[in-house]
């Protein structure tokens, strides 16, 4: 059965009814499944966020966003696809999600940033889904986790617009607030 909710959109909503939006999404428990492995799913995630079966793009974008609700990762760093009754494996090239918009309520400490998902989802940064930047073999790759260890990669222009965000609180480390918890933009290993 295709995804049927609408993805969550940022722009116009307060982060009042952005978290209200969030609360009311149920996600699947896919934390407290743990059938047997069962094999490999034929899916990859490319580093662009395209998902694939068997080598053909996954065209509907409902169906992905499906998919990405019973997505988790282990804690030996492989992704799952994981149901009451089965888990397969499924190739992430560099993260699950990406971050694909930003928006941002109050001021330096007070400030709050919210991030909409390719998946159509959104979070708000904070101590449950901190900020960080981890250094990869293609540079800076900044992130946010998610949920069940799985973490969505901020879009290029998005992670612009948080470092001017940070360049203009002038810290020392440049960094951001967002729920209480300051986050650096340096690079972690």
């Amino acid at each position: 059965m295709p995804e049927t909710r609408p993805p969550i959109e940022l722009q116009g909503i307060s982060l009042t009814e952005l978290q209200k939006l969030i609360d009311e999404r149920r996600l699947p428990p896919v934390d407290r499944w743990n059938p047997d492995r069962c094999g490999h799913s034929g899916m990859r995630i490319a580093r662009d966020g395209t998902w694939y079966h068997e080598g053909e793009p996954i065209r509907r974008p409902a169906m992905a966003r499906l998919f990405s609700t019973v997505l988790r990762r282990e804690p030996d760093g492989r992704h799952v696809l994981v149901t009451p009754v089965e888990k397969l494996d499924i190739e992430v090239e560099a993260t699950a999600f990406r971050a694909i918009a930003m928006t941002r309520e109050g001021e330096g400490r007070d400030q709050c940033l919210a991030f909409a998902l390719d998946s159509g989802d959104a979070i708000i940064a904070g101590p449950e889904h901190p900020l960080s930047v981890l250094e990869t073999e293609s540079g800076p790759s900044p992130r946010l986790l998610v949920r069940h260890g799985l973490e969505a990669e901020l879009a290029r222009p998005v992670y612009y617009e948080l470092a001017e965000l940070a360049l203009a609180a002038g810290q020392d480390p440049p960094g951001v607030w967002s729920d209480g918890i300051f986050f650096p933009l340096t690079t972690i290993r």
